[in-house]
């Protein structure tokens, strides 16, 4: 199951929850928001390798101004709009900010060179949607390079919430949002009107002393369960007991450390302009493969 929405419309994550979370983790964000940073900081190398300036920029689910400290002064950026749905998160970012919906974005068509987003876009319900009117706000030849939680994240987690909430219960409730995968996210570029779209993984592993301090940083960056399907009573203390244990026996190292993992799925695409190369039409190349590889023919084969 992935966080876009499905041919009935549904939505799986409940938006206002989603806000609320980021509105508590906002006053202490800056204690937990180490994977935020990285996965900023490597968004920014990704930016330097692309040879064109982008006058006018946005950061979409800014947070409190990570991706503004990384890219400051790069990439030819004169203006960088900070853009979050938590109204706390936005006034701890400086420079330009509002706050507004993923799913409603405030911009008209072709004003924007740049649109960057880290660690966002997993919560939209309506993710082809967003990437549309991203598309259409982006000036032809404009860019969108997008960092987002893939479908491996925290599967560590997923497991022992399943093994211990089966063993207490005999059923488990969605204690973990879904993600969407690479396959999923490279559809959606294309479906959405972008020109040489490109999506690709990085997978980063955060060691725990304990369980407890990855619960702690998922409430601390605003990364908790938001989906509508939730079981709504607090988890059970055995419950919760119990999933630390097989963490621990499952996922431990020989220090007793359990390495959690965090799986980003980067999305880089264009809007459509006339002057970017195109694929050549089937069946107009000039040169066998063969001879370009220098493959001879079979001696069995005739001339």
């Amino acid at each position: 199951m992935t966080g876009f929405r499905s041919a009935d419309d549904m939505e799986i994550f409940d938006r206002r929850l989603v806000r609320r979370h980021r509105d508590r983790a906002a006053p202490r964000l800056a204690d937990h928001d180490f994977l935020i940073r990285e996965v900023a900081d490597r968004l920014g190398d990704r930016l330097d390798d692309v040879r064109r300036e982008f006058p006018t920029g946005l950061d979409l689910g800014c947070h409190t101004g990570q991706i503004a400290d990384v890219i400051a002064g790069r990439a030819g950026i004169q203006t960088l709009v900070q853009c979050d749905l938590s109204e706390r998160m936005v006034r701890r970012a400086g420079g330009l900010r509002l706050a507004a919906d993923e799913e409603v974005l405030p911009f008209g068509a072709a004003t924007l060179d740049l649109v960057v987003s880290c660690l966002g876009l997993h919560w939209v319900n309506d993710l082809p949607g967003a990437l549309l009117q991203i598309r259409q706000a982006l000036r032809p030849d404009g860019l969108m390079l997008a960092a987002m939680l893939g479908g491996d994240t925290l599967f560590e987690l997923r497991q022992a919430l399943f093994q211990a909430e089966t063993e207490a219960t005999g059923g488990v409730s969605p204690r973990v949002s879904p993600m969407a995968d690479l396959r999923d996210a490279a559809g959606l570029l294309q479906r959405a009107g972008f020109a040489l779209p490109v999506a690709d993984l990085d997978t980063i592993t955060v060691s725990y002393d304990d369980p407890i301090a990855l619960m702690r940083d998922l409430r601390g960056m605003g990364q908790t369960n938001a989906v509508r399907a939730r079981h709504r009573a607090p988890m059970r203390r055995e419950t919760l007991l119990r999933t630390a244990s097989v963490l621990q026996e499952r996922f431990a190292d020989h220090e007793g450390r359990i390495g959690i993992t965090f799986q980003v799925v980067w999305l880089m695409a264009w809007a459509p302009h006339a002057a970017q190369p195109k694929p050549l039409r089937r069946g107009s190349a000039a040169i066998r493969l063969a001879d370009a590889l220098g493959v001879g023919k079979p001696e069995s084969e005739p001339d």
